[in-house]
């Protein structure tokens, strides 16, 4: 499996989309500061060093990273989260 990763208007945001489906249905997930989710895929990467919040519908997931932490420290973080889980 391959993920695409792709900047979003915020800086602080990155969208890593996968060629499968990664939450089925129409209603999006987020995880707040705080929170847990019944998908155990985002609680992992809000559990990531410098994640500050996950948001998942269907093939992607959007994480918001904090402030002080840079894209290059966190991306290959974030991608080997998603592709433990088959994605």
């Amino acid at each position: 499996m391959s993920i695409h990763v792709e900047a979003t208007p915020n800086p602080n945001a990155m969208k890593f989309t996968s060629d499968k489906m990664i939450f089925e249905g129409n209603n999006s997930i987020s995880v707040m500061p705080g929170q847990t989710s019944e998908h155990d895929i985002l609680n992992e990467l809000m559990k990531l060093e410098g994640v500050d919040n996950v948001f998942g519908f269907q093939h992607f997931i959007t994480v918001n990273k904090k402030m002080n932490v840079e894209w290059d420290e966190l991306t290959g973080k974030v991608e080997e989260v998603i592709t433990k889980y088959g994605y």
